[in-house]
């Protein structure tokens, strides 16, 4: 991992970077070669994040992946180190927050900021209803009387507030497995689905994935981090992954 940390006044030997398929290739390997990088590799985050969570690539089988991250939430079918099916959506936990604070502005006149929806989002948000429903304290500022207050707001509440994301991101998932080819289907149905970014590990999304599909949905270990180790493993063994790297 030497090679991928870089540290101030030290020209790296080469880098690979998270490729969202929206961006232009041009751009982004002469932003790394700006950026002091001899060599340029891309992957799409997709793969990297499969890699990260150890889902056989290379093997002639589907595996199912949806990246669930800050602004856009991936969600492809790879087999033998390609992608065979993708769809990107401009939704994930920063849409999530948006959909907290626009909530709790028209149901109770409470203006809260980012940081605190996020807060929110992980304390009680949730997909799918729980054994015990859960409520926290929020301190924002009235939006009529301009005065600090505080509310108590009920995790069923912040779940109707997250429901239609979510449902956008189902139906993103929907709409992959009716184009994807039969044979492929029936790896997933095998296989499962699986989960991973920052956001998937809202409260009972994969449940609730699980009800929708009636596929097992599993959640990583590191959602948090995949792509990064993923890249690493990359960057450890290039020769043995280059078929994942994207031809310039």
């Amino acid at each position: 991992m030497d090679n991928w940390e870089w540290a101030e006044g030290f020209e790296p030997r080469f880098g690979l970077i998270g490729f969202d398929y929206k961006t232009k290739e041009r751009a982004v390997r002469d932003s790394a070669k700006h950026a002091g990088a001899r060599e340029v590799y891309l992957v799409s985050e997709p793969i990297a994040a499969a890699i990260g969570t150890d889902l056989p690539v290379n093997e002639p089988c589907g595996n199912m992946i949806i990246d669930i991250g800050g602004g856009t939430t991936e969600v492809a079918i790879i087999s033998l180190s390609h992608i065979v099916e993708h769809n990107s959506i401009r939704v994930g936990g920063d849409e999530m927050d948006s959909a907290i604070i626009n909530y709790l502005r028209k149901k109770y006149n409470l203006y809260i900021g980012e940081q605190t929806a996020e807060h929110i989002k992980i304390q009680i948000g949730s997909a799918y209803p729980l054994e015990k429903e859960l409520s926290m304290k929020v301190k924002g500022r009235n939006l009529v009387t301009g005065f600090p207050v505080t509310v108590e707001v009920k995790s069923e509440e912040i779940r109707d507030a997250l429901s239609e994301t979510i449902m956008t991101i189902i139906d993103a998932v929907k709409w992959l497995l009716e184009s994807t080819a039969p044979e492929l289907a029936a790896d997933i149905a095998d296989n499962g689905i699986v989960l991973t970014g920052g956001a998937c590990q809202t409260r009972g999304l994969d449940q609730k994935l699980r009800d929708t599909t009636d596929l097992p949905v599993n959640i990583v270990n590191n959602p948090l981090t995949s792509v990064v180790l993923g890249s690493g493993k990359i960057l450890d063994n290039l020769n043995y992954y280059a078929p994942v790297l994207m031809k310039s």
